[in-house]
């Protein structure tokens, strides 16, 4: 169900989209903010999309997101089954329909979604989702509010689900993270969703009028914030730039993104230190 974002909160993080590379940067980056005393797991809220929608299962469940340092090998649903290939002619054709602005957002998302429907394969739907449920190593919805939002294949229409909709948190991670061309639409009650990043990229707006809201967010060298009072944006150096635009998709790589956030950690904490505090220790 849609939501209009939660209020009267005091914290609430946002983990944005960024591939899988970004999903390594961002569990890097929370494990090192963590060693330096600033806990992202202690937020109020927690919104994650597609990338941050892994990572924040993670920390939503209060898992250290230091597990994440390398990347279980993707699952087959059966031994004979051959490794997915992301198809980079689908993912050219889904982004010229995004970028064309002729159309409004609503009909661009249900172009995207007639073209990722014709992608629909049960094995390697299977594959994503086992390969998600080993990254998250988590069952149900923890109790901290936890946002995931997606986008009806079919119909064009965003989605968020949290821990009321009863929907498995691994199927709800899969669909955030199933961007056309590159992972298949996901089932869920007998429809198929798409990445929560097409509904508005890192969906900020679902942390309502939380006090301090930290957006980290893998790809904001490439899609800028505007500015807001209480929002603190953490994004990627450009040392991490330059590895995460590289889209590799071995461990090593992952490995790499995973220390590039690390190594930004001490920077970020100087400056999230201040703010990532309970109201009460403010006063």
């Amino acid at each position: 169900m849609e939501t209009d974002g939660m209020h009267d909160l005091d914290r609430a993080l946002v983990l944005g989209p960024g591939g899988r590379l970004g999903a390594a940067w961002t569990a890097g980056l929370a494990a090192g903010l963590r060693s330096f005393g600033v806990d992202l797991g202690e937020a109020d809220l927690i919104v994650g999309t597609s990338a941050g929608a892994i990572v924040g299962a993670v920390i939503a469940t209060g898992q250290d997101p230091a597990r994440l340092a390398t990347v279980p090998l993707r699952h087959s649903a059966t031994p004979s089954s051959a490794p997915h290939r992301p198809d980079p002619a689908v993912t050219s054709t889904v982004f010229a329909v995004l970028s064309d602005p002729g159309l409004d957002p609503a009909e661009a998302r249900r172009r995207v979604g007639r073209i990722a429907l014709e992608t629909v394969d049960a094995e390697t739907e299977n594959q994503l989702i086992a390969q998600r449920a080993a990254l998250i190593a988590a069952d149900s919805w923890p109790r901290r509010p936890l946002l995931i939002p997606a986008v009806d294949a079919q119909s064009g229409e965003p989605i968020v689900w949290d821990a009321a909709t009863g929907v498995p948190l691994v199927r709800a991670v899969a669909a955030s993270s199933a961007f056309p061309g590159i992972e298949p639409p996901v089932a869920v009650d007998g429809r198929r969703y798409l990445d929560g990043a097409l509904r508005a990229g890192t969906n900020t707006d679902l942390a309502g009028d939380a006090r301090t809201v930290v957006v980290v967010d893998p790809l904001a060298h490439r899609h800028p914030h505007p500015t807001a009072d209480g929002t603190h944006i953490v994004a990627p150096d450009a040392a991490a730039v330059r590895l995460l635009d590289t889209e590799q998709s071995d461990p090593e790589a992952w490995k790499a993104a995973y220390q590039a956030g690390r190594a930004q950690a001490g920077a970020a904490a100087e400056e999230l230190r201040a703010h990532w505090r309970p109201a009460s220790a403010r006063d």
